[in-house]
């Protein structure tokens, strides 16, 4: 299994990468740097190429809606040739808050236009004219928009690949089904090992039987906060916060895919109990309402038997990769806790 991990820029830009260096000796395979709402993606991406020697680098995620295919497609050329061919282009659909709060563009269709962008990046990394008369991308313009002086246009440059690796971070049944069949990597979300065939199951199925003979199988991360040791129990607590925002609160009560996949996992009662509490304001009785079960079963915490133990639950899921975020006061900490995890897995 590969170890991932998020970078987080919160404390500064050069000290989150500071500290990438620092996990990718002590054990990490890929970094995935975030774009939400705060500085873009590929400026840091570009920066890590330059200071690490190891490390996939993955975007975490670049949305759809705000680059256009081609753009996209350069971006991830230009990073892998930055990095010696260590580049992964993570795309996600996001969410109309930012997409129209933030960017101001339309957010709709987004199984449809991440299978257009796909079709097209591929394109554009094999050095093909891009040619595409979709639904929602059309390349050239046709003739009769704009100045109709378009015309079929390839890289310039020769990438690194010719086939970049593509994750998707997709949580609804459609759109999972879409990331089998047409992805290298996908990203779930509230993933545990117990519910996973109920959750996904059906929707993995479903794109597999569409998937290209010739790609190789879906790589799958999943994995959770990791605190490897004796007594470390009670930062399993951390993560109630932010698990009640997404279960409650996240979305309309209508439509709340997080909600959705928590009462699919087993929860169903509690999913409700949890969203109403938040709807309500009282966010405190709702982070109280996780059930500790789940906070264990979604993390790697506590002993270092129990983390093996759900390791090998991961692994017999269908994860083939760890996405996982390090517990620790400081960049030590959390390096130590990488190596840890790096220990157990190559011991498995």
């Amino acid at each position: 299994m590969r170890i991932s991990t998020l970078m987080s820029y919160s404390g500064g830009f050069k000290e989150a990468v500071a500290e990438i260096k620092a996990l990718e000796k002590a054990g990490l395979d890929v970094v995935w740097v975030p774009e939400a709402y705060s500085f873009d993606a590929p400026t840091a991406m570009g920066y890590l190429a330059a200071e690490t020697e190891r490390v996939i680098i993955a975007s975490g995620i670049l949305p759809i809606y705000t680059r256009t295919p081609s753009l996209l497609a350069m971006t991830a050329a230009g990073l892998d040739y930055l990095s010696d061919g260590r580049a992964m282009l993570g795309l996600g659909a996001s969410g109309p808050q930012v997409i129209e709060g933030f960017h101001g563009v339309p957010y709709n269709a987004p199984v449809a236009r991440t299978r257009e962008v796909i079709e097209i990046c591929r394109k554009v990394w094999k050095r093909e004219k891009v040619q595409h008369l979709g639904k929602h991308y059309q390349i050239p313009l046709p003739q009769n928009e704009g100045t109709g002086l378009g015309k079929p246009l390839k890289l310039i440059n020769h990438p690194v690949k010719d086939d970049i690796p593509i994750a998707i971070a997709s949580l609804g049944p459609t759109s999972v089904a879409a990331t089998a069949e047409l992805a290298d990597a996908w990203l779930p979300a509230f993933y545990t090992p117990e519910a996973a065939r109920a959750v996904w199951g059906e929707s993995l199925d479903q794109g597999n039987a569409k998937r290209d003979g010739d790609r190789a199988p879906l790589d799958i991360f999943a994995g959770g906060s990791v605190a490897i040791g004796d007594g470390m129990e009670e930062l399993r607590e951390r993560a109630r916060p932010g698990a009640a925002l997404y279960i409650g609160g996240m979305g309309a009560r209508s439509k709340n895919f997080y909600n959705d996949i928590f009462a699919k996992s087993g929860y169903v009662d509690e999913a409700k109990i949890i969203q109403d509490l938040y709807l309500a304001g009282d966010k405190k009785a709702a982070e109280e309402a996780i059930p500790a079960d789940y906070l264990a079963k979604s993390s790697l915490i506590g002993p270092e038997s129990f983390v093996k133990e759900r390791l090998y639950a991961l692994r017999e899921s269908g994860v083939t990769s760890l996405n996982v975020s390090f517990a620790g006061q400081s960049a030590e900490e959390r390096v130590a806790q990488c190596e840890k995890l790096r220990n157990l897995v190559d011991s498995m």
